[in-house]
């Protein structure tokens, strides 16, 4: 049913939630893949260059981030690939998905309280609310 999946990860327990659903949907479907994407966000850059300044060091923690749900991308034996993005990032994953044609976004939720989503919003609302394709939220 979902051929190309695309899998929105930062690392967070959310995300990694999010991951074991999309490779069990993947798994469900023979030939479907999972596309991860993980965004870089600009202005948090900055904060990782001057903690990290090795700039092997910045990588080497932006991959950490994500490394837990490459290997559970693995041990599902689903085709997976990651996109490493740069930009803001839900209209990042918007535009990356809707480009793409994505059957299905699969996001985790940030858990932000009433108030906070009000006023701040969510990637996944962003994204759910944007995206050309169905969307599935994550808690």
């Amino acid at each position: 049913m979902y051929k190309k999946i695309l899998l929105s990860a930062d690392g967070s327990e959310h995300s990694k939630r999010a991951g074991e659903h999309a490779f069990h949907l993947a798994s469900c479907t023979p030939d479907s893949r999972v596309v991860i994407v993980y965004v870089i966000d600009p202005g948090k850059a900055k904060s990782e260059v001057l903690t990290n300044w090795n700039s092997l060091d910045v990588l080497g923690s932006r991959k950490a981030r994500i490394k837990e749900i490459e290997l559970a991308a693995q041990h599902s034996g689903v085709t997976f690939q990651v996109e490493i993005l740069h930009g803001d990032a839900g209209p990042t994953i918007v535009e990356y998905a809707n480009t793409n044609r994505f059957d299905l976004v699969v996001i985790g939720s940030r858990g932000l309280n009433r108030l906070q989503e009000f006023v701040l919003g969510s990637v996944s609302h962003k994204v759910a609310k944007r995206v050309n394709c169905p969307v599935l939220i994550v808690k």
